[in-house]
């Protein structure tokens, strides 16, 4: 990834912030409310969308037309429209809408901004709890209701003694769901269901794997970017990139990344 000034770098870093400040509240307006509903996206499954997640995706596209508009977009609930910087905002207004139609707060918003190297910085915001997780070239921070601390990812390296997650325990494909039982049945914990919060809770250290199939792009790069800014290893099941979704492994050390790629095997 080529290296970007820090003027650039600065300026990013606070139309991220802005875009997150803009979403919060349309997610908030709509969160437990007893008159949220959920329209399903998918013919033959459960893919909600709601109007928080249309409200906090608008929201964001305006800051972007203000501030940025000369750049890409990329958002889940709009599509895509194409810039002339060669960078894209990546959006994602509320990953986990499931979460967020059951009133758990495991749900996030999530932002980056990329090349076509991948996110050059980006973020997962919990508007109900107040956690704003930001990655980038100089690292991953944390700003909450205590304040402002930089975060690194864990020290664990034997796969016995690690903490792993995924979003749903039915993964992906036979195939997929067999390898990553594979790395299950070798840790010492396994849950499920926290979609991005995930990431969040790797790049704090409580947590030392996340493997999840069948994602998009809009799901990852946030999370990448912050897990990466925290030390941490995010790639496919081959080890290699992940920027565009698909099967994702992210691991806080080296030697849990490998032993996990090694089980997963034939799944990828």
């Amino acid at each position: 990834m080529p290296s970007r000034s820090p003027d650039l770098i600065a300026e990013l870093l606070a139309v991220a912030n802005a875009l997150a400040d803009a979403a919060r509240p349309e997610t908030l307006r709509h969160f437990r409310s007893a008159s949220l509903g959920a329209a399903n996206k998918d013919a033959t499954g459960f893919d909600p969308v709601t109007e928080g997640d249309r409200a906090a995706e608008r929201a964001m596209r305006d800051v972007l037309a203000r501030s940025r508009p000369d750049d890409g977009i990329l958002g889940e609930e709009f599509g895509q429209s194409h810039g002339t910087t060669g960078l894209t905002w990546v959006l994602d207004p509320i990953d986990g809408t499931r979460a967020y139609l059951s009133g758990t707060p495991s749900w996030g918003v999530l932002v980056a901004v990329s090349d076509a190297d991948g996110p050059i910085l980006g973020l997962i915001d919990q508007p109900f709890t107040g956690e704003r997780f930001l990655g980038g070239p100089d690292g991953t921070t944390l700003t909450d209701r205590s304040g402002h601390r930089p975060l690194r990812a864990g020290t664990r390296t034997d796969l016995s003694d690690a903490i792993l997650f995924t979003t749903f325990p039915e993964i992906g494909s036979a195939s997929e769901r067999a390898a990553f039982e594979r790395v299950r049945d070798r840790v010492r914990l396994t849950r499920y269901g926290l979609d991005c919060y995930a990431y969040a809770l790797l790049a704090m250290g409580q947590i030392d794997l996340v493997i999840e199939a069948g994602l998009q792009s809009y799901d990852i790069q946030g999370p990448l970017a912050v897990v990466r800014g925290a030390g941490g290893i995010v790639t496919d099941w081959r080890g290699g990139p992940a920027h565009e979704g698909g099967q994702v492994i992210a691991a806080a050390t080296p030697e849990l990344h490998a032993a996990a790629l090694d089980l997963l095997g034939d799944g990828a």
